[in-house]
């Protein structure tokens, strides 16, 4: 049951400003991998946050309405980046963590805490708790995971005008069946992830 349990928890012992961080695009053919940060008011009210959950379980819709409610409710909602390059230079472990260190730097508010999604992220330079699952536990993570998920799956729509017949409007990256025959009949393109199988095999 997602809360801001552990959150208030945090605050009791003596952390004002708790960040959540999440990734978005990890298992993607195509596209960047997306990291959304934000931290909530010591004092938010909870029940304005009732429906932010994992954003996989959320529709197009809910996400995008529940976005504007993160971002008036919360003192900072940023997304980092990591680029395709990236993804295949250095793998995608390392690329979500550049990402996720990425839109944490791009906040001018900085946490004393910070809950991670399942991921180590040692280079952080606050107290950290990496939680599994963290996006159905913790508020403010199923948050980063809202804002990483809206903008990810608008840059992808908009990269599917400059790329037609990959519907990315649709999949997102995703190797759904219409991707996987869009590749196998016309290639993979710049912004396919070449590292990862079976996008590797079918390069011409």
């Amino acid at each position: 049951m997602t809360s801001l349990e552990i959150e208030r928890k945090l605050i009791s012992q003596g952390y004002r400003l708790v960040g959540g961080v999440d990734e978005v695009g990890r298992g993607c053919l195509a596209g960047p991998v997306a990291a959304g940060f934000v931290i909530f008011p010591p004092n938010v009210d909870d029940s304005l946050l009732s429906s932010v959950t994992d954003s996989k379980k959320l529709t197009a819709r809910k996400r995008e309405h529940l976005l504007k409610i993160i971002k008036s409710e919360s003192l900072c909602a940023e997304v980092g980046w990591a680029s395709v390059a990236e993804i295949d230079d250095v793998g995608i472990a390392l690329a979500t963590k550049l990402a996720m260190i990425r839109a944490i730097e791009k906040s001018l508010i900085q946490p004393d805490y910070l809950l991670v999604d399942a991921v180590k992220l040692d280079e952080c330079l606050v107290p950290y708790e990496s939680i599994v699952k963290g996006d159905l536990l913790s508020r403010t993570i199923a948050a980063a995971s809202i804002i990483a998920k809206v903008t990810r799956d608008f840059h992808m729509s908009s990269l599917s005008m400059e790329y037609p017949g990959y519907f990315f409007e649709k999949n997102k990256g995703y190797g759904t069946r219409d991707h996987m025959t869009a590749i196998r009949s016309k290639g993979p393109t710049d912004i396919h992830r070449v590292s990862f199988e079976p996008v590797a095999s079918m390069k011409r």
